[in-house]
């Protein structure tokens, strides 16, 4: 059940990037092929003006989401210039978790703030509410500190993950 509840996630990541995929080649299809069919026709030109809102949500949710799951994979840039024994860089490592963990509390904390405040304010093309896009920044940061805390609480072995 663990395993299977870890891998959302990476679903929902999986997912995003799909759509997200998906709606640059409609955006695209539109700009590109239907305009100047629509123009041939003497038609009115199709709107895609949400295209672009909808790819910037998209965009948000799988950017933060993802570095979520970079934290928990370790598969984030290291630079490893100095060299500690095992038990100093374990220590380290907790201690770096714990920051990532503090900057995912601060940014979970503003991204509630920021869907307060845009409650009542929507998209101009589609008119989603903008704490759908602010929410974003909840999620990514809640994962990163469930994960950065997981990290911490049961790291994993030294050679494991590291790049």
């Amino acid at each position: 059940m663990a395993r299977f509840i870890a891998t959302i996630p990476k679903v929902v990541v999986a997912l995003l990037l799909i759509a997200a995929i998906v709606n640059l080649l409609v955006g695209v299809f539109l700009r590109y092929v239907m305009i100047p069919v629509t123009d041939w026709l003497d038609m009115d030109a199709i709107p895609f003006t949400w295209v672009e809102e909808v790819g910037e949500m998209l965009l948000a949710w799988l950017t933060l989401i993802g570095a979520a799951i970079g934290v928990r994979e370790r598969n984030h840039f290291t630079l490893h210039v100095l060299h500690f024994s095992p038990a100093a860089q374990a220590i380290i490592d907790r201690i770096h978790y714990a920051l990532v963990a503090v900057i995912g509390a601060i940014a979970a904390w503003y991204g509630v703030r920021l869907c307060i405040l845009n409650h009542t304010l929507v998209t101009p093309g589609l008119s989603i509410n903008l704490s759908v896009l602010y929410a974003s920044v909840v999620a990514g940061g809640a994962l990163l500190v469930l994960y950065a805390l997981s990290m911490i609480v049961d790291p994993p072995p030294p050679s494991e993950g590291v790049h």
